[in-house]
Order: C-alpha cells, then structure tokens, then sequence
C-alpha cells in the first residue's frame, strides 16, 4: 500500500481507495450541482432579470441597503466595546479571591450563556415600552433608539459571557512559570492576573475573539424581530416594494459575507502586527560573533 499522504490517524488509500474515493467525490458533486439545477428551474420566476435591476438603481442603495449595512455595523461596534468591557470585568470577577464576587460573576456569566440573544432582546424591548421607569428614559424622537438599545443589549449580555470564558481559559492555560515569574518580581496576584497573564490570553485567545465579533455581526440581524431597521430588515422592506425576496436575501447574505470576511482580514492582520511586536527582531548570533573578533579580537566560537 502506498504511503504518500499518510499521516499517523490515517493510511493512504491504495489504488482501488483513490478510484473509490474518486467515483464518490465526482457524484457527490453530480448531486450537488443537480440540486442547484432543481433549486434554479424551481425559484427560475424570482431569479429573472426584472428581480435583480433593482440593485441597479441607486436609490436602491441610498435608501434601503447602506442604512442598513450602516446600521448593523453601529449595533456590532457598539456592542463589541460593551461586550468586551463588561466580559473583561466578569473574568476578572470570576476569577477573585473573594468568594462572594466570584460566585456572583459565575451566576452571571452561566445565566447569559444560556439564555437565547432573541429572547434577552425582546426582554430589553418591551422593558423599554411598558416599563415606566425605563420607557421616561427616551423621551421624543428618542424613542427610535428603543430597538437599538435592546439589540445592544442582547448583544452585549451573551458575549459579554463568552468573552469572560474565553479570557478565562487563556488566564489558566498560561504557563505556571508566569505567575511566579510576577510573584518573584514583587507584584501580588491580582495585579500579576492583570499586568501579566492577562495581556498575554488576550494576544493567545485573539482568533476565538475574532470569531466572536463576527458571531456579533450575524446576530445584530436578530433585531429584524423587534423591527430595528438593519440589513435583514432593510433587505425585507426592499423585497416587499419589488417583490424580489430571493434577489434580496442573496445581495443581503453576499453583503454579510463581505463584512465579516473583512473584519476576520482586518482581525488577522493586527494579530499579526501584535504577535510580531511581542516577539521583536531576531539575533543574528554569526554577525554579533564576527562583530566581536572584528572589535574585540574575540576568537571566533565554533
């Protein structure tokens, strides 16, 4: 039996695995390609040209899509910084020495974890309405933000958990060698905890923080529920003035694809700058080594 490709899980298929594994791959892709077939003959009424001229016009994008693509990105910025302050005080709380606050910080974080984001924003919203105490708080015109408001905090309530855990999780999975290294130096725990190990899970835990700012783009779109004007429910209304719903959930995914491929770029790419900072410019021992015979008359090591 061959060997190539064979890793220490697997073998390499033989002969006969690649023509097997090739017959299955093409029809696997036979379906794949007549179910799009089926799926395109069947929706063939919604996909005609008259569907899609619409994006071609530009109050198309003036007064239905650019507000919303500007909308949810208002909503995910807003509840990133909320998110991430609030689950940086969680960790930090759960991870006390005082035993009442980390108990308290744990009740927190597990009841938002399992509660659903749709259901801790329609909580906010009709809190906003038939709370007295809360409705006052939007006077006039402000009551537009109502929707925004309890999109936030919906937002801001389940990831602000996840953040905690993920920050967590990067604080204990540190070497023992860096609490020490800070106890030695003079510091206490809690200021090692902060100045120590927990720049270090932020930079460890990045790309599982960069998956969760996207999972905060993709969520704002829940607002469509309580009628917060973003993407989903822009592309809904657009749909409604042309009858156009597949040509308009299509250009809505495409644009979500878009946004959240770039913030993954944009997250990789300071990542990549952070790591890059931390670990500095590389020695080069032969020129040091040839610096010092040069200057020094240092004998050259072997």
């Amino acid at each position: 039996m061959s060997t190539r490709g064979a890793t220490v899980l697997f073998d390499a298929p033989g002969p006969r695995g690649i023509v097997r594994n090739r017959i299955i791959g093409l029809g696997g892709a036979l379906l794949v390609l007549a179910l799009l077939a089926g799926l395109t003959y069947g929706l063939r009424v919604q996909l005609v040209g008259a569907k899609w001229s619409p994006f071609l016009r530009s109050d198309t994008w003036v007064s239905y899509l650019v507000p919303g693509i500007i909308n949810t990105l208002e909503a995910a910025a807003i509840s990133v910084v909320t998110a991430s302050l609030l689950g940086l005080a969680l960790a930090l709380g759960r991870m006390s020495f005082n035993a009442l606050v980390s108990w308290l910080c744990t009740v927190v974080i597990e009841f938002f974890r399992a509660v659903p984001v749709l259901m801790m924003m329609l909580f906010v919203y009709f809190l906003t309405i038939f709370a007295p105490f809360i409705s006052r708080l939007f006077p006039g015109p402000m009551v537009e933000l109502k929707p925004l408001v309890a999109v936030v905090a919906g937002l801001t309530f389940y990831n602000s958990a996840v953040i905690a855990e993920l920050l967590r999780s990067g604080v204990n999975s540190l070497p023992r060698g860096q609490t020490e290294a800070g106890l030695g130096i003079g510091l206490n725990i809690g200021q090692t905890r902060r100045l120590i190990l927990l720049p270090q899970a932020i930079t460890a835990m990045l790309p599982a923080l960069v998956s969760q700012l996207v999972v905060i783009v993709k969520d704002s779109a829940l607002g469509y529920i309580i009628s917060y004007p973003e993407l989903l429910r822009s592309s809904q209304t657009l749909a409604s003035r042309w009858s156009n719903s597949i040509a308009a959930f299509i250009i809505a995914a495409v644009l979500f694809i878009i946004i959240n491929y770039s913030l993954t770029r944009l997250a990789g790419y300071l990542e990549g700058r952070s790591r890059s900072r931390q670990a500095g410019r590389p020695v080069q021992l032969e020129a040091l080594n040839m610096e010092d015979h040069a200057h020094n008359e240092v004998p050259l090591k072997e």
